[in-house]
């Protein structure tokens, strides 16, 4: 049945994209906003009149209007801030990675289940315009037996960045890594949701120019049980900062994009050159212009928010799960015992 679905939001650093995707959602009110920090919640009360301002997650937990958490906070803190809104009660939306050990994002979901709530978990980037294409041509076998691909997560992140918000960034007890587990989640996710399951992971892994604990460069060779053998590399110390580079390569075609723009798209068949000009003509530039374009098409924070709230409308699963959101941190922590180790890690 339909109803308007009260949202709230813990953390408002990334939060805030929460508050905003809420706030003009069909469907959803605004209920609260928590965050230790006065300024932050004034700042967002100023630009949501009405909103509830909580510096106390457990007081706003006892909020009866509130139906949904989305919960912003450090990733270590992730799975015990979704089991205690669950507890109250409360639908709840996490931020990537849903948490940084993969038995607590189980919990997660065995408590999900026992309450009776729904659980799902941000990764936009399944809903990026060429993915969507991709994922139907990988799966509809178009590009023969896909052998070998590359992933390379190229950034830079300056040293301020992992000292803002109580450089929480960076360590191994609230981040659960470094330019892996925060930058390239949302691309390992994408490199499993293409490909597949994994069979091994061999790593390395190291710090190259930050005062981090956990690493801002690792480099991994990840076996895969349809055969493919794929390039994962993630990096926060590439100066000035770079793209996503995702290759995939079968023995019928080839597609390579970097972000959400489209690179090359040469899949064997009469009609090469000329589905290739009509993919570029489409993805080829700022993909982002397309949704601009189309205001039917959501995407980013604004989709997960929408699909969370009809998740819970409409009673029906949120787009990614606990038991989907897991699999990209059990590949990260696996990159990151083989680099510890110097093991090949097998699934």
């Amino acid at each position: 049945m339909e109803k308007t679905v009260g949202y709230a939001v813990v953390g408002l650093g990334v939060g805030r994209n929460h508050v905003k995707a809420a706030a003009k959602a069909e469907g959803s009110k605004l209920v609260a906003i928590c965050d230790l920090r006065e300024e932050r919640l004034q700042a967002q009360a100023e630009l949501y009149p009405g909103v509830k301002t909580y510096t106390s997650f457990e007081e706003m937990l006892k909020n009866p209007e509130i139906d949904v958490v989305s919960i912003c906070t450090p990733s270590g803190m992730h799975a015990d801030m979704a089991i205690q809104a669950l507890r109250a009660g409360k639908h709840v939306l996490t931020e990537k990675p849903m948490d940084i050990v993969v038995d607590k994002i189980y919990e997660i979901d065995k408590v999900a289940k026992e309450c009776g709530k729904k659980v799902g978990c941000i990764f936009q980037n399944r809903r990026n315009a060429i993915m969507e294409p991709m994922k139907k041509a990988v799966d509809a076998g178009r590009l023969g037996e896909i052998y070998t691909g590359f992933f390379r997560v190229n950034w830079y992140r300056s040293d301020e960045y992992f000292l803002e918000s109580g450089g929480w960034r960076g360590t191994w007890a609230m981040d659960g890594g470094g330019s892996l587990m925060n930058q390239a989640v949302h691309t390992v996710d994408l490199m499993q949701w293409l490909l597949g399951d994994v069979a091994s992971i061999r790593s390395d892994m190291r710090i190259v120019n930050h005062k981090i604990e956990t690493e801002d460069f690792t480099s991994s060779v990840i076996k895969f049980k349809s055969g493919a053998i794929v390039t994962f590399v993630s990096t926060t110390a590439a100066y000035p900062g770079f793209g996503t580079d995702i290759q995939v390569t079968g023995t019928k075609g080839s597609i390579h994009v970097d972000g959400d723009k489209l690179i090359a798209w040469r899949i064997a068949g009469e009609n090469m050159k000329e589905e290739e000009a009509e993919m570029l003509a489409q993805y080829g530039n700022n993909a982002g212009a397309i949704a601009a374009a189309d205001n039917t098409i959501v995407r980013g924070h604004d989709f997960m928010v929408q699909d969370m709230i009809d998740a819970v409308r409409f009673d029906r699963d949120p787009f990614v799960g606990p038991l989907e959101a897991v699999k990209a941190v059990r590949i990260i922590n696996a990159v990151y015992e083989s680099a510890r180790t110097g093991k090949e890690i097998v699934f």
